[in-house]
């Protein structure tokens, strides 16, 4: 008996511990009420839509410009000189293969139109309306010339914009045999001083040249010298002579 009553109070007080020892679920934290609208809620979606939208574009305008294949080389005349661009701009005939003045960068521009710049200067070579080659800090369309292969597989350049208005003939690139640059309208595509022999360097990758509109009333930066205008040397004005001389 002593032990029935034993095992019964023993069973009740693990019937009154039982709840005491049960794991307490946790409680789940409600949810805050937002006190936004449904405008509100409008407003912010289109705000994250716009915000990916920029981004997008962002990415886009980031994308790298696209290169033109040109080449490095060095224009070898006919008459055995190589045409180069001094630092202040004139251009001459030299016999110095070696001479950094006398490497080129030509650019593709166009179908068979090139760009001629100077590697050391970066200026770009044009021709004047009076036939006259001078260097030009910006790519306007009298620095653009258009590659002929001759008969002889030499090569002539061509100003794009001027010509001869009787006949149509072009005006050319070219170096006579004193090593002078020559008007365009005195080169004949016929003759030697007009032949070109690219010696390539190098194949370099190039950004298209931004193209400026052509300064009505304003000379060109630098005039090379010419066979056929004696009171400009290299760019620079010969001093007027005296009367008495």
């Amino acid at each position: 008996m002593a032990a029935l009553a034993s095992s019964l109070i023993r069973q009740k007080r693990e019937v009154k511990d039982a709840p005491a020892n049960r794991p307490i679920a946790t409680k789940r934290k409600a949810c805050p009420r937002t006190n936004k609208s449904l405008c509100q809620k409008q407003i912010l979606i289109l705000i994250s839509k716009v915000r990916l939208c920029g981004g997008r574009r962002g990415r886009i305008e980031k994308r790298p410009e696209p290169q033109l294949k040109g080449i490095v080389s060095r224009l070898h005349c006919q008459p055995g000189f190589y045409l180069q661009m001094n630092l202040d701009g004139s251009m001459d005939g030299t016999r110095d293969e070696g001479s950094s003045s006398s490497l080129f960068n030509l650019i593709p521009v166009g179908l068979r139109i090139v760009a001629i710049q100077g590697t050391k200067t970066g200026l770009y070579i044009g021709m004047n309306s009076e036939g006259y080659l001078y260097t030009s800090e910006h790519f306007t369309p009298e620095c653009k010339f258009k590659e002929g292969v001759f008969e002889n597989y030499y090569v002539t350049y061509s100003s794009i914009l001027y010509r001869q208005r009787e006949s149509g003939r072009a005006w050319y690139i070219g170096i006579n045999r004193e090593g002078q640059v020559m008007k365009g309208n005195r080169v004949k595509k016929t003759k030697a001083a007009a032949h070109f022999l690219p010696k390539l360097i190098e194949v370099a990758m190039y950004r298209e040249p931004s193209l400026h509109e052509l300064a009505e009333q304003s000379p060109p930066r630098k005039t090379a010298k010419t066979t056929d205008s004696p009171a400009l040397q290299n760019g620079r004005k010969e001093p007027a002579k005296s009367k008495g001389s």
